[in-house]
């Protein structure tokens, strides 16, 4: 019953709360605007809404819009050196996961020295701490699924490497998050189905690790339950604000889970996938895992499972604890029908049978840190056999 609660983000929720972006105080003169290379935040008028927000409290602005789904160390360097060539005081990630996370990577290098993996624990990074803090950062999420706007966690992959670490401090928390449900109305169904995936598996993750504590335990079964009842209403129908609202709440309280928590080796494994197929989301790659993953581990912790179970909707009473259990994977795999993505498989994504060992081997190589977390320490026959079981 020790633990540690810090999560500095000053959070503002709720329909209709991007305006407050021109009232509330922020923590610079001129903010370096950070979005995707997509046409999204052009073409549904959010960033011109950010823009004009900004207007009204005269804060300059200026905008790097070369941000990839899975973002890349080479675009955090460049716009880095843009914001200080700019002399921006604080950073606006505007967009998803990939947008925040990318600006919170940002500001780090904007006022610290070197290569961005020089700060990157894990793999071939350096593990040097950021001596010089980092800029601060505005987090306007438009997606629900990484929970990255409250937590401190942001994830590059090095291009050269197929390295794909997550990588975090105290420093870069975002300072002020604003979560407005109603620019999650556009988002597509297939994306709505990925990244509330993305969310739910935050949370399950958070609940298993052994570092979970009991505030985070909390957080995670709440965000389970959400998820389960509302993210197949947010897919059917994505103007749906209730079903928006709900599942953007269960996102904001999955990265609190991560904040406090941690992610186990299941992301650990889709990041190698992603890593060497960028071009899989990755919600879709931890769905892809997620059946084999879980079913490796139900008989290790079956009292968590089988809480989760529960908090999905299912009837445990009078069954065995293993069956209990089980019932977590029944609810998964009715969720993931529920949503239209039980049909996903590796090999639609271009993954071949013969790159299991090498995936595996890249998930202990770049993320190792989160096997010591896995209430069950894995091996690496046992991630390759994981894999190999997931594959399709």
């Amino acid at each position: 019953m020790i633990f540690d609660f810090f999560i500095p983000t000053r959070i503002q929720f709720g329909a209709g709360s991007l305006n407050k972006l021109g009232t509330e105080s922020l923590p610079g003169k001129k903010a370096l605007i950070v979005i995707s290379a997509g046409k999204s935040m052009r073409k549904n008028g959010y960033l011109d809404r950010v823009t004009s927000l900004l207007d009204l409290q005269k804060i300059d602005y200026v905008i790097f819009d070369k941000v990839l789904p899975n973002p890349i160390r080479a675009h955090v360097m460049e716009a880095a050196e843009l914001a200080r060539k700019e002399k921006c005081d604080f950073i606006i990630g505007l967009g998803g996961g990939s947008s925040i996370d990318s600006a919170k990577s940002i500001a780090v290098m904007a006022k610290n020295p070197g290569d961005y993996w020089d700060y990157v624990g894990g793999g071939s990074g350096k593990g040097m701490p950021t001596t010089n803090g980092s800029l601060p950062v505005v987090a306007i999420t438009t997606t629900a699924g990484t929970g990255t706007e409250a937590d401190p966690w942001t994830v590059i992959t090095k291009e050269e490497t197929h390295e794909k670490i997550g990588f975090g401090n105290d420093h870069t928390f975002p300072v002020l998050s604003i979560v407005d449900p109603e620019l999650m109305l556009t988002v597509p169904s297939d994306l709505t189905a990925f990244q509330g995936f993305d969310a739910f598996f935050h949370s399950s993750e958070g609940y298993l690790a052994k570092v979970a504590d009991p505030i985070s335990d909390v957080l995670a079964l709440k965000s389970i339950e959400l998820i389960a009842r509302y993210l197949p209403l947010a897919v059917k129908d994505g103007s749906n604000l209730e079903a928006r609202t709900q599942v953007a709440l269960a996102n904001t309280l999955a990265g609190m889970v991560e904040s406090l928590s941690s992610c186990t080796s299941e992301h650990s494994m889709e990041h190698a996938l992603s890593a060497f197929h960028p071009n899989i989301p990755h919600g879709a790659g931890l769905i892809m895992l997620s059946e084999a993953y879980h079913s490796f581990f139900l008989d290790k912790v079956p009292t968590r499972y089988a809480d989760m179970a529960k908090a999905m909707g299912e009837n445990v009473d009078g069954l065995s604890v293993r069956d209990q259990a089980a019932a977590f994977i029944t609810a998964l795999l009715k969720l993931q029908k529920a949503c239209g993505v039980d049909g996903l498989k590796m090999s639609d994504y271009g993954v071949k049978a013969d790159e299991v060992s090498t995936l595996a081997e890249n998930s202990w190589h770049a993320m190792g840190g989160l096997f010591d977390v896995d209430p069950h320490l894995l091996t690496m026959d046992d991630t390759i056999a994981i894999i190999k079981r997931a594959y399709k």
